[in-house]
């Protein structure tokens, strides 16, 4: 029109006017001194606040932003503040929920999504090796408080530094940067995966690790674009070797692939691990159809390796199903293949809560582990915590566990005994009562202390379970002063009032073997208006307890059960015409499952 018309910009409540700056141009600058700040999920509230523009009768929606400071830590390791607070990032490498069609649309991703911030995940890893995501999962991750780690798509080769392939690259960048420019939940940008490591594992010399495209090209575009995000030049970087573990970022595989004992997660020094703990996670039982017998060749078909290596990532989960349960993971598939997938399933889980154990203990280098990977991309062993389905495996429980905001760890210190770990990430004191409860053959409490504590917000504290007892108690077994006089110790986190849990911590003095008994499993089929529940209960202490049923899968599983203890789980439909719950309750440790059905 002839003349002007008023224009205004909103964030939230707030209100500036718009300027005209030429015939077609408004501009405007809003700030906000007092704003909700957007958290991580673990650590508060996802802030999200609408961004609106108007010009005289017409109103543009913007969309929404998010207001939070990411630093990285100064020195040589690698760890994020958000709003001033170090956050332990732990996720998983992400794929894609539909490999052949990426759909890019909220529906697709949400169910996923959802299952991570379930889960306890902080981060996700977008890697090198994968592709750029649409507007819709960082809009969930927005929503969500997931932080999103991104990896520009250059991977695993040595690029090229002519001048047309470095527009190309700046183009790219751009792109993505453009997109995603509101994003609150953007953390990390990295040039991208495994060039450096690449580079020195051949046998390069030093000067021939980095490029230009990492060290200048992507990183001054990640400056103009984003400069309120991290930048790393590689993933792993850092060290004196690129992969090293004490230092910048590693892709941690000591305890995975290299076949190191569980002490070398403490013992290597980590500070940051962009990926690890890589296994061929078995998927539940008759979860996937089509999928062949474990002794079929089609099952090692889908099994995944590293390309031209002589080993593959069963073989590495079989190395630890011996290491912790002590039998012979190749003369039990030939005899008892149900019970060899079982320990399967269990093991890369106790790996992986074990690790993140020490990663997330107080006095702990490490500020973050993201598993590699989140999902499969086709049915299977693969490497992911979820199948391709979208069914949570085993180790996505595990992690589930390892992964609470409030926790209790246990670590076996030696001579120095068991030690306590109690964590709370939130903004408020946690009150509880803290439990230690050592067992003889699972059953008869031999020892157990009870105390009132108070779990400071944001904090991370270290009790020797020594200090907590009134004589001496060789709770780690280090000492072996005669048999040992428990098997088990279980500690707990309980709410003062309620009684209800918020965690526990289990370790096993002789290691996780395990003989098989009656544990006295129990379980009842309870009906309520949000649907079926599972009350169980045991005898003896429990491991691993899980479900089998066609119709239904167990929300919570996987989990050691205390004796004298009742836990409630609520039943999953996994299809809409799914009947009542007809099933079996397991333990490993257990001779036989207890069976219930639900009444029509």
């Amino acid at each position: 029109g002839s003349a002007h018309a008023p224009g205004w910009l909103e964030v939230g409540e707030a209100r500036v006017p718009l300027r005209w700056a030429g015939p077609e141009d408004v501009r405007g600058e809003i700030r906000l001194p007092e704003v909700e700040p957007w958290w991580p999920h673990s650590h508060g509230r996802p802030a999200l606040h609408a961004v609106r523009a108007a010009v005289g009768d017409a109103r543009i929606e913007l969309g929404r932003t998010g207001f939070r400071r990411i630093e990285r830590e100064p020195g040589d390791g690698f760890a994020l503040r958000v709003n001033g607070e170090r956050i332990f990032c732990r996720g998983a490498c992400w794929s894609s929920p539909d490999i052949v069609s990426l759909p890019g649309t909220r529906d697709a991703y949400a169910p996923w999504l959802e299952l991570a911030r379930q889960a306890g995940m902080t981060m996700l890893r977008v890697p090198g090796i994968a592709v750029y995501e649409s507007d819709a999962f960082f809009d969930l991750c927005d929503e969500m408080g997931i932080l999103v780690w991104q990896d520009f798509m250059f991977a695993n080769f040595d690029h090229p530094a002519d001048e047309p392939f470095l527009d190309g690259a700046r183009r790219e960048a751009a792109q993505i940067l453009d997109r995603v420019q509101a994003s609150p939940s953007l953390a990390v940008l990295c040039g991208g995966s495994e060039a450096e490591q690449q580079a020195a594992m051949l046998g390069l010399p030093r000067d021939r690790w980095s490029q230009p495209l990492f060290d200048t090209v992507l990183r001054d575009e990640a400056a103009r674009r984003r400069p309120d995000v991290p930048y790393l030049a590689n993933s792993p970087t850092g060290g004196p070797l690129p992969f090293a573990a004490d230092a910048g970022v590693t892709h941690y595989y000591g305890v995975g692939a290299y076949l190191r004992p569980l002490e070398d997660a403490r013992r290597a020094g980590v500070r940051f691990a962009s990926e690890c703990l890589a296994f061929a996670n078995a998927p539940e039982a008759g979860t996937l159809p089509g999928v062949p017998a474990v002794h079929d060749p089609r099952w090692k078909a889908r099994v995944p390796r590293d390309p031209g290596a002589p080993w593959d990532f069963e073989d590495v989960r079989d190395h630890y199903l011996r290491r912790l349960y002590g039998c012979d993971p190749m003369l039990l598939r030939y005899e008892d293949p149900d019970r060899y997938l079982k320990l399967s399933r269990a093991v890369t889980g106790e790996v992986m809560e074990a690790v993140f154990a020490d990663w997330r203990r107080a006095g702990s280098p490490c500020a973050g582990g993201l598993v590699w990977m989140f999902q499969d991309l086709w049915p299977g062993a693969g490497w992911g915590v979820v199948d391709s389905a979208g069914v949570p495996k085993a180790a996505w429980h595990a992690l589930r566990r390892a992964f609470r905001p409030v926790q209790v760890l246990l670590t076996d210190e030696g001579v120095n005994g068991l030690a306590l770990h109690l964590l709370n990430e939130t903004a408020a004191p946690v009150e509880a009562v803290l439990t230690l409860t050592a067992l003889r053959q699972g059953e008869v409490p031999v020892l157990r202390v009870e105390r009132a504590v108070t779990l400071p917000p944001r904090s991370a504290q270290a009790l020797a379970a020594a200090g907590l007892l009134d004589r001496f108690f060789d709770l780690t077994g280090a000492y072996r002063f005669g048999p040992p006089a428990h098997d088990a110790v279980v500690a707990v986190l309980v709410h003062p009032e309620t009684g209800a849990p918020l965690a526990e911590a289990f370790q096993f003095p002789e290691g996780g073997r395990m003989e098989r008994a009656d544990v006295g499993l129990g379980v009842r089929v309870e009906r309520t208006g949000e649907g079926w529940t599972l009350v169980l209960s045991s005898r003896r202490l429990a491991r691993s307890v899980h479900i089998e049923d066609d119709g239904f899968r167990a929300e919570e599983e996987w989990f050691h059960l205390p004796p004298g203890e009742e836990r409630r789980v609520r039943l999953v439909p996994r299809h809409p015409s799914a009947g009542p719950p007809d099933g079996e309750v397991h333990a490993l440790n257990g001779l036989d499952p207890a069976r219930y059905r639900g009444a029509a």
